[in-house]
């Protein structure tokens, strides 16, 4: 098989109108923070039981086709010795894999930051690929000030992810690029959108000079919203910004955009989700979903570490993941909860 034969069966099975993609890529503090918050201890066998018991939910693969697993969890096997990757297939839910080291400070761009692991990629690839990962993804931030981000941090972090597809690529592997702009801060929505055009626009330059091919890649944007410290900006406006900065920033090749939910509550980034597909007509890409905490939070909740809870936990897994595909449609409302 052709490496682009690879790639176009691995969007072929990621991208349809109804479906969206779990993140449940957690690096090792983040998922410590998620279990402290319901006071269960962040250790190898409760993240594993934890990450197998989700994608054991029964059905989930109507509503979500691709899963975004973190490397520990794609070495790690159910309860019954069958890999967490083979699992996620059983339901035609294509794993995939986070290949990114996290961010820290970019030299010569105070308050910029850059994210780390393009050394050994390509080895490192080759042996997710071999535990059964199709795609990978890798996050760039980009936090807002008076002067951030910096032109330096636009085109430092841009080529970053440029880079990075470049290599899944070529090695069959269907990149998820991932350029968030943050939401902390108390800036209103007009800085976001003029930040988010400005990035996009970095990373798109980025992409063609590293020969990356738009029809085998998937976008992983922020939505357009204000600073966590200003006002809530009701979803109605929230799509009308979102969509105005995607139509000047990504190109028609790019076969779907899946949101990140970047902070917003499960039902916020539903709603957002919903009015944003209700106002697409006329948009070139799917608008879709990778929500991590925003699908996770209530099963979180239903589970506190109970083996007794599994089923509610799953049922409030299924339940968000139906509710956002339903919004995938523009056909949510909020008496669904």
């Amino acid at each position: 098989m052709s490496i682009q034969t690879e790639l176009q069966n691995t969007i072929d099975d990621m991208v349809d109108d109804k479906r969206g993609i779990l993140a449940m890529d957690e690096s090792a503090p983040t998922i410590k923070k998620r279990f402290d918050a319901i006071d269960v201890e962040s250790t190898q066998e409760n993240r594993r039981s934890y990450r197998s018991m989700l994608l054991h939910t029964a059905n989930l693969g109507r509503y979500i086709s691709g899963v975004i697993l973190f490397e520990e969890t794609l070495g790690q096997q159910s309860d019954e010795g069958v890999s967490l990757a083979e699992v996620a297939w059983a339901q035609k839910i294509v794993p995939g894999i986070k290949v990114d080291k996290g961010a820290g400070p970019l030299s010569g761009a105070p308050g910029d930051l850059v994210t780390r692991g393009l050394d050994g990629l390509a080895e490192r690839l080759k042996g997710y690929k071999e535990q059964g990962a199709r795609f990978a993804k890798w996050r760039e931030v980009y936090p807002i000030s008076t002067s951030n981000p910096t032109r330096l941090g636009r085109h430092a972090n841009a080529e970053m992810l440029a880079r990075y597809a470049a290599v899944c690529q070529e090695l069959g592997i269907v990149p998820i690029v991932e350029p968030e702009v943050l939401m902390d801060g108390d800036h209103e929505i007009e800085r976001c959108a003029e930040v988010t055009e400005a990035v996009l626009h970095s990373v798109f330059h980025a992409l063609h000079l590293h020969g990356v091919s738009l029809e085998h890649m998937i976008l992983k944007p922020n939505m357009v919203v204000p600073g966590k410290a200003c006002r809530r900006a009701e979803p109605d406006e929230v799509a009308a910004a979102t969509l105005k900065v995607l139509r000047r920033g990504v190109p028609a090749a790019v076969p779907s955009i899946n949101f990140l939910s970047g902070g917003q509550g499960p039902e916020e980034a539903t709603e957002n989700l919903n009015a944003i597909n209700q106002q697409r007509a006329p948009a070139p890409w799917q608008l879709s979903i990778s929500y991590g905490r925003a699908l996770q939070q209530p099963a979180l909740q239903a589970w506190q570490g109970r083996s007794e809870n599994s089923d509610a936990t799953r049922q409030a897994l299924l339940k968000r993941a139906r509710l956002n595909s339903l919004a995938r449609e523009g056909s949510y409302d909020s008496s669904m909860e």
